[in-house]
C-alpha cells in the first residue's frame, strides 16, 4: 500500500529507510466505495490523504446550489481540506469518491508527531505546499484571463488521464461552465 506513497515522497525529499518506514507507519489505510464521502461540508477535516487507487472530487456547493469543483485527485495525488484540517474548523467542502478508491490518511496528531520527530517531513510539506500554491495561482489566473474554450483545451492537455474517467458534467463543473456550453466547445473543437 505504501509503495506509491514512498515513491511520491522520494520525488520530493531524501529519507533513510528508517525515516521512510516511520513516516509511512503514521498513515491509516482506508477503502472508500464509489459515491461515498471522505468528507462532507460542516465536518472538521481530520486528515490529509494520499490516493493510492481511484478518483475523488473535491467540491463546494454555492448559494445557488451549483457544484464548484476545486480539483480532482487520482492515484499519486494528495487530498484534503487544508483550511478545515489546519484550523480545525467546519469544512466548506465535500470530498467524494467517483470510483471505488483507496487512500492513506494521516491525522493532525500524527503529522505534528512527524514534524517533531522526523525533521525532513517539514521540508516535504513545504515543497508540496509551494507546488499547491503555484497550481492554485495558475488556475486563478487562467480562470480570470482565459476563455472557457482555452481552459478546456488546457485541461485536456494537462490531465488526459482524467478526461476518460470523468463525465462531461464533472468537467464542466471544474471549468465553471454549464454542460451545454462544454458540449458547444467540444463541437467547435472537433469541427476544426
Amino acid at each position: 500500500m505504501t509503495t506509491l506513497l514512498q515513491k511520491n515522497i522520494a520525488a520530493h525529499i531524501s529519507l533513510s529507510d528508517t525515516e521512510m518506514e516511520a513516516f509511512c507507519n503514521l498513515f491509516e489505510h482506508k477503502t472508500i466505495k464509489k459515491k461515498s464521502f471522505l468528507l462532507r461540508e460542516g465536518e472538521i477535516c481530520k486528515f490529509e490523504g494520499f490516493v493510492t487507487k481511484g478518483l475523488f472530487r473535491v467540491y463546494h456547493i454555492d448559494k445557488n446550489g451549483f457544484e464548484q469543483i476545486l480539483y480532482f485527485a487520482i492515484e499519486d495525488w494528495w487530498i484534503t481540506d487544508i483550511d478545515s484540517f489546519t484550523n480545525e474548523i467546519p469544512s466548506q467542502l465535500f470530498i467524494e469518491a467517483l470510483e471505488d478508491s483507496e487512500v492513506l490518511l494521516i491525522s493532525k496528531k500524527n503529522k505534528d508527531f512527524a514534524y517533531e520527530n522526523l525533521p525532513k517531513i517539514e521540508k516535504l510539506y513545504r515543497i508540496m505546499t509551494q507546488k499547491t500554491h503555484v497550481a492554485l495561482q495558475r488556475r486563478m489566473i487562467d480562470s480570470m484571463s482565459k476563455t472557457a474554450g482555452s481552459r478546456y483545451v488546457d485541461f485536456v492537455k494537462k490531465y488526459p488521464q482524467l478526461l476518460q474517467r470523468l463525465s462531461n458534467v464533472q468537467v464542466a463543473a471544474y471549468l465553471g461552465i454549464t454542460n451545454v456550453f462544454l458540449s458547444n466547445i467540444r463541437k467547435k473543437i472537433s469541427s476544426k
